[in-house]
C-alpha cells in the first residue's frame, strides 16, 4: 500500500487550513462561523441545491468521496441536517478533522468511513440507488489531478445514485485533462445530463451530473437562486451566471 501523507494545518486571518505535507490547500474552515463553506470552490460543489425543489432540496442521504476539511460534510449534516457518509483513504485526514475541523462523532446522521473510494463503491456497504447527492472531490497531496477518473469509477458513482440523484465533481488542472474527465463522466451519465461551471481563479471547475433530473427552466432556476441565497448564503445567482452545458468536442478532421 502506498505511504500516505500527514495531515498539517495552518491558519491565517480567522482561517484554518489543511495541508498535506505540502502548501498546496486542502480544504479550510472560518473559526468562529465553522458551518460556512469558505472556499470558492467548495461552494460551487453545492450548485446540485439548483436543480431540486427548495421543499425537497434536503431530503435523501448525501455521500462524499474525500473528506478534506470536512466542509461539505459539516455542511450537509449539520446544515441541511441529511444523513451523510464521508469516504477518505487516510486516516490522518478523518484524524485531522475530527480535532482541528470540528467534525462530529459518528452518530445517526453521520459515518465517517476509512476506505479507498473505488474499492468502497463496490462494497456491500455503499447503498447503490439510494443517494440523493454525491460529491466527489478527489485529489492526492499534490493536488494536480482527480485520483479516481475514468469511465467505470464515473459509473460506480451513478449507480450509487437514486432516480433523482446528483453528483458533483471537483475538476481541476490542465484544459486538456479536463475535457477528458468530462467526457468520460459524459459517457456514464449520458452528456445531456452534464453541464459544468466556469472555472474560478485557482483554476476548480466543478462538473455537475444528473440521473434523470430535467433541466428547470430559467425562471425556476432564478427562483431557486434566491431561495439558496437567503435561506444558505451561498451565491447560487452567481451560479446560474457560469453554469453551462457539456458541449462535447468534435473530433479533429483528419
Amino acid at each position: 500500500m502506498r505511504s500516505l501523507p500527514e495531515a498539517t494545518i495552518s491558519e491565517q486571518d480567522g482561517v484554518r487550513y489543511l495541508h498535506l505535507d505540502t502548501p498546496w490547500v486542502q480544504g479550510a474552515m472560518l473559526l468562529k462561523q465553522p458551518r460556512t463553506l469558505v472556499l470558492e470552490y467548495v461552494q460551487r460543489m453545492m450548485a446540485w441545491m439548483l436543480w431540486r425543489a427548495p421543499e425537497g432540496l434536503a431530503q435523501g442521504r448525501a455521500v462524499q468521496l474525500g473528506l478534506g476539511a470536512a466542509a461539505i460534510t459539516r455542511f450537509t449534516r449539520q446544515v441541511l441536517r441529511m444523513p451523510t457518509t464521508a469516504v477518505e483513504l487516510n486516516p490522518a485526514v478523518i484524524a485531522a478533522c475530527r480535532r482541528w475541523f470540528r467534525l462530529p462523532d459518528d452518530d445517526a446522521l453521520l459515518s465517517v468511513r476509512q476506505a479507498d473510494a473505488a474499492t468502497w463503491l463496490r462494497s456491500d456497504e455503499a447503498p447503490r440507488g439510494e443517494v440523493s447527492v454525491l460529491c466527489v472531490d478527489l485529489y492526492d497531496h499534490e493536488a494536480a489531478a482527480p485520483v479516481l477518473d475514468d469511465e467505470a469509477f464515473y459509473a460506480d458513482c451513478r449507480a450509487l445514485l437514486a432516480e433523482g440523484g446528483l453528483m458533483t465533481v471537483n475538476l481541476f488542472g490542465r484544459r486538456a485533462s479536463f475535457g477528458r474527465s468530462m467526457a468520460r463522466i459524459a459517457a456514464a451519465f449520458g452528456p445531456q445530463h452534464l453541464w459544468h461551471l466556469l472555472p474560478t481563479r485557482e483554476g476548480n471547475t466543478i462538473a455537475v451530473a444528473t440521473h434523470t433530473v430535467p433541466a428547470p427552466d430559467r425562471g425556476t432556476l432564478l427562483a431557486r437562486a434566491d431561495n439558496i441565497e437567503s435561506r444558505y448564503g451561498l451565491p447560487a445567482r452567481k451560479w446560474l451566471r457560469l453554469v453551462r452545458p457539456w458541449q462535447p468536442q468534435a473530433p479533429p478532421d483528419r
